[in-house]
């Protein structure tokens, strides 16, 4: 019997808007992830990858659809329960760091702890684990501000591992980073998966990260697809003659049992006076 996903979600929305702003951020998205794996997501700017990471932390509730956290569903979690999923189940690694300027590297990592069973006083042998395999034991008493780029995200990672999260979010880990200092970052995620057993969603847009991930899913117009199963679908506006992707265009019609796909409601509002002007019979 295969194992079940760690996170899973099923006909995931988000929408923004209404009428002609309507903006589908997110649109009906089916995803497993399994314990040990490492994902990207990946897409233009504006594709809805951190709306979707969001939803996936519990940061965003979904207009609609269902996120289910092993094997328990959570869409419909009171704030005080999303909260305590959050503490417990998922670390969260942004491209910002977040760090607290006034607290040492050690207090940094500790912070969560605060919310995990046995508090802080239980967590200190982990912090002091996870700071020596980051190469951070000598930075444990340093202020955030003293730390350079890559040490300053390692603090982070190593902050959204000290409760034991078995599921990693990681939104543009490496954005502020050089390039040594991204690939230090992208492979420490890499070791985190496979040694702890920690299923990582990392999004970006370093093409890097590709070579070492178990998965690479591409998110356009809200739409979520294998990336190396099915790269785009590329046909022609009958119209304009502009190169559309068919596989997330949304302005479609068919016409004589032919689909015809169009880059904007323009064109298929032509198409519709005169398609005969537009389609050859061989």
């Amino acid at each position: 019997m295969a194992e079940q996903p760690i996170l899973s979600v099923r006909q995931l929305s988000k929408r923004f808007g209404s009428g002609k702003a309507l903006v589908r951020a997110v649109d009906r998205v089916d995803l497993d992830i399994a314990s040990g794996e490492l994902v990207l997501i990946m897409g233009p700017s504006g594709s809805g990858k951190t709306t979707l990471l969001s939803m996936l932390g519990a940061l965003l509730r979904p207009t609609e659809g269902k996120v289910a956290v092993a094997g328990r569903e959570i869409t419909d979690f009171a704030q005080a329960q999303l909260a305590r999923l959050r503490a417990q189940q998922i670390g969260f690694v942004f491209q910002a760091f977040n760090l607290m300027e006034a607290l040492s590297v050690e207090e940094n990592v500790l912070l969560p702890a605060q919310l995990a069973p046995g508090g802080v006083k239980a967590a200190r042998p982990r912090a002091a684990e996870l700071l020596s395999r980051l190469g951070l034991t000598a930075r444990a008493g340093a202020l955030p501000h003293t730390l350079s780029g890559g040490e300053q995200q390692r603090v982070a990672i190593a902050r959204a591992l000290i409760n034991r999260p078995p599921i990693l979010l990681a939104d543009e880990p490496t954005g502020n980073l050089d390039s040594h200092r991204g690939q230090e970052v992208m492979m420490i995620l890499h070791d985190i998966a496979r040694d702890e057993g920690c299923a990582v969603v990392m999004v970006t847009h370093d093409p890097r990260v590709e070579e070492i991930a178990d998965r690479v899913l591409w998110l356009e117009d809200g739409a979520l697809r294998d990336r190396r199963s099915d790269r785009h679908d590329w046909v022609q506006d009958p119209v304009c003659g502009m190169r559309v992707d068919a596989w997330t265009a949304m302005v479609k019609t068919l016409y004589q049992g032919q689909q015809h796909v169009f880059c904007s409601e323009r064109c298929l509002q032509r198409f519709n006076e005169a398609p005969e002007r537009y389609v050859h019979n061989d």
